[in-house]
């Protein structure tokens, strides 16, 4: 018995092709996302710096002198909870000097306020 021979089938070229394309696609796609996802947590760390700088605005304010994460976080505090830097969680901001920073900032050296 024969069989029909106008079958409609993809050849090894066009799947090589389109498996190409696909390879492109992806060279160009997985940087453009590494670099989207250290943009947003260098954002979002900076956004923690400036909760952070604000709250410790408004306990020398309020007439603190030596200001601790515990003043800033306890339940009367300006946070619910204390902040961490998204990229490393493992320490918490220093904010023994006026201005509060990253405890990543060795291995991350543009997670800082703008100026400092």
């Amino acid at each position: 018995m024969k069989m029909p021979s106008n079958k409609s089938a993809f050849t090894l070229v066009e799947i090589m092709v389109v498996v190409a394309i696909i390879g492109i696609l992806m060279a160009i796609a997985i940087p453009n996302f590494l670099q989207y996802r250290k943009d947003s947590l260098k954002s979002a760390c900076i956004a923690n710096l400036k909760k952070l700088e604000g709250a410790i605005e408004q306990l020398k304010l309020a007439g603190y002198d030596e200001i601790t994460m515990a003043d800033i976080c306890e339940p009367l505090g300006r946070l619910k909870e204390e902040p961490r830097c998204p990229a490393d969680d493992s320490e918490p901001y220093d904010i023994s000097g006026d201005i509060p920073t990253c405890p990543n900032i060795e291995k991350f050296p543009d997670h800082k306020l703008v100026g400092n």
